[in-house]
């Protein structure tokens, strides 16, 4: 058997070498290949690929929309294998006239909305090319402007870049997140970026603040107000900062007196989901009282634009709440400028000049390769005129060489060297002229192709008019290749085109604004009663309106405590819990109106224990305070000590099962009663028993048989003549006889 020589390589290499070299080419490949536009055309490869589908498709202004899904499905089979969803996002945002200054494309059916609903799936959209698209992206891109590589398997080409007359990345703008890094790029009006190439290509040493008089500053789809004109020629000049951006806010009177804040346009990042959280904010802005004067809110945008109308109160400071709404919500944003983009072909930070600068360089590129282009389709065709008009003149001759000819061959022979060798002649006077002929071959060929009715009078006439138009364009383009300055005029006049084509009024404005400062107002204190009701629903009311009706008040209402309107309401419950309201969340209004219930401004829960007692912070001051639990443990508490900044806090510590019952404030005069299941009643001074802190237990007030156990407490004075029916007969509460703490008491 012959040895098989093992042709296997083993190769050593560092893991760690491996996985740095293979994660930099995967980060390269989503940098320039995915996440970033170019600079020359502003487009990332999605948007390039989706374009240039459509284009090819036929997919035109002037011609039927044709289904989403065929654009997106005909772009990932030829160009982009991605998947299907970032196609149809980048179709999809394309059309968006509020995220685009410049859409690109014209779609047919629901393409979402500004208020974030999404675009319908897209079996059921249809688009087609705008005419700008045609017209400044896609033009000429037959006549070997850019340059055409293979796509992801070989089995088409498409364009590196597109043939983009205008300087997109800045009309248009750009998002994306690579490897490490992140574009975001603001729109631009349209004819303010031309006439800023226009100034570069004038002028290449032109400065950025030189470049801000023709482009002052970002404009928005959206519109709204920049706030920092200032800061924009450092964001130019270094490609990174950030730009303040403010709603547009006009004040509207109602009826009545009644005023209104309506916003008609909003911060470019407000797009979508931002104006759903800005109705939110405002909400809570009102329920944490500190925007009380506004009264509604309502989202009336259309199709005609936006209108958020917030309603106020009759006299309310409106300036005041515009600058509220600005700190507050974000009725005023910041938006992020970062002007990266793939130069040279690899990621770069560039300013607003080096922008145009790459601009301008690839409008060099694309005139010079269109115009040679031309100018060598100018020569051939110049070339063949100069055939034909020869061979009118001679044309006797040739129908001899071509009657004389016994092939094509033959006669084409003759035609280009004088080879008459294979040609049979009339005369020998035809066989010396045809001796002397010297065509080229294209015009040979041309001669060959020529119908006889080219020999009309008309025919030659035009022919010669067409070649005196051939002469004339080939100087031109001749002109145009070696005259900078004729090419940069020429660049100039099909700028001036597309401006008064496509231009459109700026919407944003810039300016300096003052920062909106929020003077948080001084709460005016006041003496106000506290009212509940013996459902749960509590409010504060005036102190004269109280005084004025203080006897149907106080028969009515379950609690009324006099407070003050800064302070705070202690809510005790059966679990032991201290649960604390500032009095400001409470609504405030005549004693008629109606409450709210405790549950909506504090941690309270109805559904997990019972009030026991209520009483204002101003109250609790320098009181002391019995609690008694189920079991009968009882203590005595300072008032101060509920002075806290929890919401919730434990005001006694209970035992396993036990519930508070009681509490209730402490003098010199009162006792407290218990009263059990098997009837018994104890009545002690609650001058025996201690002081302890709110986290204490307390000490046993009634000593309980097995069994048996507390079901009523009861703190009275003397001077009570409070009763009780107990098994058919009346117990006087304040005619039972004092006994010591932890006794039985007796029987009834």
């Amino acid at each position: 058997m012959p040895q098989v020589e093992n042709t296997e390589e083993i190769i050593e290499a560092e893991y760690s070498e491996i996985m740095q070299k293979s994660y930099v080419d995967y980060a390269m490949s989503v940098i320039v290949s995915r996440a970033l536009p170019d600079v020359r055309d502003g487009l990332k490869p999605v948007q390039r690929r989706t374009l240039y589908d459509m284009y090819e498709l036929g997919i035109r202004y002037d011609r039927p929309y044709r289904k989403s899904a065929r654009i997106v499905g005909d772009t990932m089979g030829k160009y982009h294998p991605h998947g299907d969803s970032s196609i149809y996002e980048a179709l999809v945002v394309m059309s968006q006239g509020f995220k685009k200054g410049l859409p690109l494309v014209d779609g047919h059916g629901n393409f979402g909305s500004i208020e974030g609903d999404g675009a319908a799936a897209m079996r059921y959209t249809e688009a087609r090319l705008e005419k700008v698209t045609q017209d400044a992206y896609l033009a000429d891109i037959d006549k070997n402007t850019v340059d055409f590589v293979p796509n992801f398997d070989e089995t088409e080409t498409e364009p590196q870049v597109l043939p983009v007359r205008v300087p997109n990345l800045l009309i248009n703008g750009a998002e994306g997140i690579a490897v490490g890094m992140a574009t975001s790029i603001p729109p631009h009006n349209f004819s303010e970026v031309i006439e800023g190439l226009k100034a570069y290509l004038k002028n290449p040493d032109i400065t950025v603040a030189e470049l801000m008089e023709y482009i002052p500053g970002p404009d928005f789809p959206t519109g709204g107000i920049v706030t920092n004109k200032d800061d924009l020629l450092n964001i130019y000049e270094t490609g990174m900062g950030k730009i303040k951006v403010r709603g547009k806010v006009d004040i509207e009177k109602g009826k009545g007196g009644k005023e209104y804040i309506v916003i008609s346009e909003i911060p470019y990042t407000m797009i979508g989901a931002g104006i759903g959280k800005f109705q939110n904010d405002v909400y809570a802005l009102v329920e944490s009282r500190k925007a009380p004067e506004i009264t509604d809110i309502s989202n009336q945008s259309s199709k005609d634009g936006i209108r958020i109308v917030i309603e106020v109160k009759k006299g309310a400071d409106t300036e005041a709440l515009c600058n509220l709404l600005y700190k507050k919500t974000r009725l005023e944003d910041t938006f992020g400028v970062n002007m990266l983009a793939v130069a040279d072909g690899r990621p770069e930070t560039l300013s607003l000049k080096q922008v145009l600068a790459y601009c301008a360089d690839f409008q060099y590129e694309l005139f010079g390769r269109k115009y040679r282009t031309l100018l060598n389709k100018e020569r051939e065709k110049r070339e063949i005129q100069e055939g034909l008009i020869k061979a009118v003149d001679c044309i006797d001759l040739i129908i001899e060489i071509l009657r004389g000819s016994k092939n094509v061959k033959d006669a084409k022979a003759c035609l280009t060297s004088g080879d008459v060798s294979n040609v049979t002649f009339k005369s020998e006077q035809s066989k010396k002229d045809a001796m002397q002929l010297s065509f080229t071959d294209r015009q040979a060929q041309a001669i060959l192709d020529m119908r006889l009715s080219k020999l009309i009078g008309l025919e030659i006439e035009a022919l010669m008019k067409e070649h005196e138009a051939t002469l004339k364009n080939i100087a031109e383009y001749e002109n145009l290749l070696n005259d900078y300055k004729a090419m940069t005029r020429r660049i100039i006049k099909e700028l001036d085109g597309y401006v008064k084509e496509y231009s459109s009024p700026r919407k944003t404005v810039i300016d300096n604004v003052a920062e909106a400062v929020v003077v948080e107002k001084k709460i005016e204190e006041k003496e106000v009663v506290f009212i509940m009701d013996r459902f749960g629903y509590g409010k504060t009311i005036d102190v004269n309106a109280y005084e004025k009706n203080k006897k149907t008040i106080d028969e009515e209402f379950k609690y009324v405590i006099p407070c003050m309107n800064t302070g705070k309401i202690c809510l005790f419950t059966t679990l032991g819990n201290l649960h604390t309201i500032k009095v400001l969340d409470l609504p405030h209004g005549k004693f008629r109106d109606k409450g709210t219930p405790l549950d909506n401004v504090s941690n309270y829960d109805s559904s997990k224990g019972d009030i026991v007692y209520i009483n204002s912070i101003m109250g609790l001051k320098d009181k002391k305070l019995v609690f008694a639990s189920s079991s009968g443990m009882t203590k005595i508490t300072e008032g101060d000590e509920f002075d806290v900044a929890k919401r919730t806090t434990a005001a006694t510590k209970l035992n396993e099962g036990e519930t508070l019952m009681a509490v209730a404030e402490v003098t010199d005069d009162r006792s407290i009663v218990y009263q059990t299941k098997r009837g018994m009643f104890l009545r002690v001074e609650l001058t025996e028993f201690p002081m302890k802190k709110k986290a204490a237990v307390g000490v046993r007030g009634i000593k309980l048989s097995p069994g048996d156990e507390v079901t009523n407490i009861y703190v009275i004075d003397s001077t009570d003549a409070d009763s009780i029916m107990f098994k058919g007969h009346e117990v006087v509460l304040n005619r039972l006889h004092h006994a010591h703490r932890d006794t039985k008491g007796v029987k009834k």
